[in-house]
């Protein structure tokens, strides 16, 4: 072996042995909410620590009455309490308190790939992104439940057809963030639509975000899922009808008119005829009711009107916010 190739393969391997240098001099933040997840919790932590060397690995615990807490600190991480329950209110006080160049979010479950998060970092930094998605990809048979697997699918289609196809996996709880966005955002949410709200948040300041796939694993034995299908379902998709609302009033409440309008139309039709064969309005009551019916439409489009232009003037002032604070940059 020449000596050149033996000095290129130790090369290599120095590199291999140190994959977190690169990252040398950035602030990184893994952030871990958590409840009740003593089954999962050092492996999680024993994973971002082997990943990330350099980061600080905070584990936020919302009420546990198992041993997270002190696993989590026997494993090396950081912890700190919230007491309001639910994982959106710990995604708000995590952005809240913690200052970092670069932001890892992930559950307590042990079911995402601790060893890709330097490539999402490296995604972030390389492409100047504010938002890198981990979009499953099973690696066990039973990692992904049948019913979740399904609901997510129509989430994603109705955010995409509502505010743009950027993501396959928008209820994924495995990111990396920029400071520029986490300090941006104003984080509503209270529970598990947490996710659904990170998303509509890139997409609505346009910001510059990736999604890559990643493996994801079955929970450890012991470990119980806080996802409840049907419940969370549809508090998910009642955030997006409600963020839809907020960020495109115009065609909401254009629905609204045109479903009123058309309603009030099919009434009026047999009225119309019978008065212009006899001169008598007979059903008086619901030539009343059509009336009704239109005016709420023309009022519920002049609702939509108006909101728009407020939405308009909210979006520019969130965006300008958002270009007020420095963006994220590698180390030199």
């Amino acid at each position: 072996m020449s000596a050149d190739r033996l000095i290129l393969e130790r090369t290599e391997r120095a590199e291999a042995a140190k994959p977190s240098e690169r990252f040398a001099g950035l602030r990184l933040a893994v952030l871990v909410p958590c409840y009740n997840e003593a089954a999962a919790i050092t492996q999680v932590v024993s994973g971002f620590r082997e990943a990330l060397p350099e980061a600080r690995i905070l584990v936020f615990d919302n009420n546990s009455t198992d041993r997270t807490v002190e696993l989590a600190q026997e494993a090396g991480a950081e912890t700190r309490h919230v007491p309001q329950q639910g994982k959106g209110n710990v995604v708000r006080r995590m952005f809240a308190d913690v200052e970092a160049d670069v932001y890892l979010l992930v559950d307590g479950d042990a079911t995402y790939d601790a060893a890709s998060a330097p490539m999402l970092v490296e995604r972030l930094l390389a492409e100047g992104l504010d938002m890198v998605v981990a979009a499953r990809k099973d690696s066990q048979t039973d990692a992904y439940r049948r019913g979740h697997r399904f609901g997510n699918r129509i989430l994603t289609e109705f955010v995409a057809q509502v505010f743009g196809r950027a993501f396959s996996d928008i209820l994924s709880g495995y990111r990396a963030f920029s400071r520029r966005f986490v300090k941006s955002f104003p984080a509503i949410a209270t529970g598990f639509e947490i996710e659904t709200e990170l998303t509509i948040h890139a997409l609505e300041l346009r910001m510059p975000i990736a999604e890559v796939e990643t493996p994801y694993y079955a929970r450890p034995e012991g470990s119980e899922s806080k996802l409840h299908t049907y419940r969370d379902g549809w508090r998910i998709l009642r955030t997006i009808i409600r963020l839809y609302q907020l960020q495109r009033p115009l065609a909401f409440f254009s629905v609204i008119a045109a479903l009123l309008a058309t309603a009030s139309f099919l009434l009026a039709v047999p009225i119309v005829i019978t008065f212009l064969k006899t001169g008598l309005v007979p059903r008086l009551p619901t030539a009343v009711l059509s009336t009704g019916l239109m005016l709420l439409a023309s009022l519920a489009l002049t609702c939509g009107l108006i909101l728009d232009n407020v939405t308009r003037g909210r979006q520019e002032m969130k965006r300008l916010h958002y270009l007020g604070i420095e963006g994220t940059h590698r180390p030199k």
